[in-house]
């Protein structure tokens, strides 16, 4: 049903062979425009005018490619759906409107016609004509619209349905679009959330490597808690200095009194 809708597009947009183009080209992929004119039957040049009228009306988007041995661009096309169907749904409204207004005038105006040359004309122009023909002389006839009416009818319920049938190929389209960009928008944000992980997995291999210093560093900081241990002793090694410093004290004490003794005599 879609092929047959989009056919029908291009039918209206650029004729037969612009109607045989939707078979060739994919849906999904881009196709080489090259490939489409030999599948046509056609040369690049037709082939090329044919997708330019198409594209004018947004039917048709593409893409070139620069071949890097002969260094010219190549084209690649690929139809778009939506902007397509919407395009034929547009065309069906204004069909639509034109035969109601076709069918109430057809109900409430008188036409007449010329059986003879088989020309018709509404009452004000057989009037201004005296309900005579001007090429063979015969008078108008008044039309029986119940025929015409029964045609405009027929037409009328066809373009409707059709018109429903483009709109629900509209809806499925649409929602094939947004499952698309939840995708992408999925994919998107477990890509950001890769790469947070990555992040705060490198942010705590440095914070790590920050509290776990360097091996000089460390002697530094060794040789410090030395150094304070010596400035700050505990209460054993305070004791211990005491009892240096009062031995010392007694070994000056008493050599003082030998020197006095040794003077004396």
């Amino acid at each position: 049903m879609l092929i047959k809708f989009l056919k029908e597009v291009m039918l209206n947009v650029a004729g037969k062979q612009a109607e045989e183009i939707v078979d060739f080209l994919d849906t999904k992929k881009y196709t080489n425009e090259f490939l489409i004119a030999k599948k046509l039957g056609i040369t690049i040049n037709q082939t090329r005018n044919i997708l330019y009228r198409i594209s004018d009306n947004g039917l048709v988007s593409s893409i070139r490619k620069k071949d890097k041995k002969k260094g010219w661009y190549t084209y690649f096309w690929r139809i778009e759906i939506l902007k397509s169907l919407e395009f034929l749904k547009n065309l069906l409204i204004k069909k639509i409107d034109q035969l109601t207004h076709q069918i109430k005038s057809r109900e409430t105006k008188e036409f007449y016609i010329c059986e003879r040359c088989n020309i018709e004309f509404n009452a004000e122009n057989a009037l201004l004509y005296n309900f005579t023909c001007n090429e063979c002389g015969d008078t108008f006839v008044l039309k029986d619209n119940t025929k015409v009416l029964r045609e405009f009818k027929k037409n009328l319920d066809r373009l409707e349905k059709e018109l429903k049938l483009v709109e629900e190929e509209i809806k499925k389209e649409k929602e094939k679009i947004e499952k698309k960009k939840t995708k992408e928008i999925k994919k998107q944000e477990a890509e950001k959330k890769l790469k947070r992980s990555i992040k705060s997995a490198e942010n705590l291999k440095l914070k790590s490597s920050l509290k776990k210093p360097p091996k000089k560093i460390i002697k530094k900081k060794k040789i410090k808690k030395k150094l304070t241990r010596k400035k700050n002793p505990s209460k054993q090694t305070k004791n211990k200095l005491i009892k240096k410093k009062l031995k010392g004290k007694i070994i000056k004490k008493k050599s003082k009194l030998k020197n006095k003794r040794k003077k004396q005599t």
